[in-house]
């Protein structure tokens, strides 16, 4: 047979690394447009804030994503590159603020894994761990705090009466459903067999290396209480009446009860828990606002168009 050959113009490739670049840019735009009269609302309130207070919650942003660096690496038993680890956080930072919650951070530091050669079902197991300790460090330091605390919260306002048994029966019966399909899909249950061993085998070889160990639960306890430490200088900066620890316990509630629902970033279920858990520690709930939103914009939007163009840059340089 002859050989015909397509004119070069036609046996292009389509730009999918250039439009992979532009993409995040693109989603940055359209979340901002949904999203425009909550960011009028908080850069207002910023603007009658305590500016000394405002620079240490961008101080505490900034070192979460140390932490999520420490964290990840602390997961891992292979070394990897700090300088590009810790752009990847913040590039990660963004894509989970633009995906459903923790997709689009999972998906760019596998993606980093893979590219420094780490097998996909290590890096998967990695993840893993690293998500499993942080939700570990999170829900451990809430009950500590409660135990330690228990009128820093006011149940009867965080969560109404009437809800309890409608969210507890809705619990139990995605347990029975998500059992059920285990124990009824033979292939799923064999998949997820082969990736608990290889889970356990990267536990225990990290938790084997003492700095590995202290990297992944330094980090994972670091991350909440930074991120607590940024709504607590916001609140100080715009004077919620409100007790430091008790602000802390009122976000580790928030997050804890928001990480179920499948909002992109968090957008909107964050800000309604932080507001609700706010109220619920004793702040009045015009100023709690303001300060959900006032945080918000520090840790989630003034970060997310340089995030953005951090995460093209890494495509484009093939980094992930």
């Amino acid at each position: 047979m002859t050989d015909v050959r397509l004119p070069r113009t036609l046996r292009r490739r389509i730009p999918v690394r250039q439009i992979l670049c532009l993409l995040p840019l693109a989603l940055v735009a359209v979340v901002a447009v949904r999203h425009w009269s909550v960011l009028v609302d908080g850069f207002h309130h910023l603007a009658t804030a305590k500016w000394p207070w405002l620079l240490a919650a961008g101080a505490a942003t900034c070192l979460t994503w140390v932490a999520a660096a420490v964290t990840r690496q602390g997961a891992l038993v292979e070394r990897l590159p700090k300088c590009r680890l810790l752009a990847t956080q913040f590039a990660a930072g963004a894509a989970n603020h633009l995906l459903p919650t923790g997709l689009g951070a999972s998906a760019v530091n596998l993606r980093f894994m893979a590219v420094c050669g780490v097998p996909l079902t290590r890096s998967s197991a990695a993840l893993a761990l690293y998500l499993l300790a942080e939700a570990i460090a999170r829900t451990g330091l809430l009950l500590a705090l409660l135990i330690a605390f228990p009128d820093a919260l006011r149940p009867d306002k965080l969560i109404p009466d009437a809800a309890v048994g409608p969210l507890l029966i809705a619990a139990g019966a995605a347990a029975c459903v998500a059992l059920a399909v285990l124990l009824l899909v033979r292939r799923l249950r064999t998949a997820l067999s082969t990736f608990l061993r290889t889970a356990l085998g990267e536990a225990r070889s990290v938790h084997t290396r003492p700095a590995r160990a202290l990297a992944l639960w330094g980090g994972s306890f670091s991350f909440p209480i930074l991120q607590a430490a940024g709504l607590v200088a916001v609140s100080l900066a715009l004077g919620l009446p409100v007790s430091p620890l008790h602000i802390v316990v009122a976000y580790l509630a928030a997050t804890v009860a928001v990480a179920l629902i499948p909002t992109p970033g968090g957008i909107g279920s964050v800000e309604a828990a932080l507001i609700v858990a706010l109220v619920a520690a004793g702040g009045p709930a015009a100023v709690a606002t303001a300060v959900v939103l006032a945080y918000r914009i520090i840790t989630v939007w003034l970060p997310l168009l340089p995030g953005a163009l951090t995460l093209g840059a890494l495509v484009r340089l093939k980094m992930i």
